[in-house]
């Protein structure tokens, strides 16, 4: 498959593809949460500039694998962040088609995961939430699947605080933009009030914007 390169309108803009796997949202049986409540999440969060490939697809393994790749292959996504399908039910096999596609595997980011919701309900131990690299000749992707409901992906993305507002459990989307600093990727500012963004001071710099 050929690579499209696709133009950014600042060097820095973050590319990000939100997936919301659901045979039921597909169907219209409900309306989706999980894409708007990642986009309202973006814009609290992000101060850099960022645009979004949206994609409402069934629990199907292969149309999840094709997606992913179409996302990070022929749109250029830096950053592909998934919900929903990552139980133990049947029909639930979001990781399996994102380990299909990767080329790196990064398992801390779904032992961090688990690790925050444990703090609020004992069934996160079955929750099977996977994140990996995607690597083209020319073009590399983090790819994160996130829990399903839109209070459960705003705590793994933020992590947790107690009631001074001080960060008692990091949140995963704190070690995000190093890991894009290291794949080749634009350099993410955050609002430092909902997420700090760690890098170690040798990869920070003024953002360009």
């Amino acid at each position: 498959m050929n690579t499209t390169v696709i133009e950014r309108s600042h060097p820095d803009e973050l590319i990000v593809g939100l997936v919301s796997v659901s045979d039921r949202a597909t169907s219209g049986v409900y309306e989706d949460k999980g894409i708007p409540s990642l986009h309202a999440w973006l814009e609290r969060t992000l101060q850099s500039p960022f645009r979004t490939c949206d994609r409402l697809i069934a629990d199907d393994q292969q149309t999840i694998a094709d997606t992913l790749i179409e996302l990070v292959d022929q749109q250029g996504c830096d950053l592909v962040l998934t919900t929903g399908g990552t139980g133990p039910a049947r029909r639930d096999v979001t990781p399996e088609a994102t380990l299909a596609v990767a080329t790196k595997q990064m398992p801390g980011f779904g032992e961090q995961m688990r690790q925050i919701s444990l703090a609020f309900v004992p069934t996160a131990i079955l929750s099977r939430q996977v994140a990996v690299i995607r690597e083209t000749e020319h073009h590399a992707a983090l790819i994160i699947n996130l829990p399903g409901q839109p209070k459960a992906i705003q705590e793994t993305l933020e992590g947790l605080r107690d009631e001074q507002g001080n960060v008692k459990v990091a949140g995963i989307f704190a070690a995000v933009p190093y890991c894009i600093d290291l794949i080749g990727g634009p350099y993410i500012e955050t609002r430092t009030e909902v997420v700090a963004a760690f890098r170690p001071k040798s990869a920070r710099r003024e953002p360009k914007f």
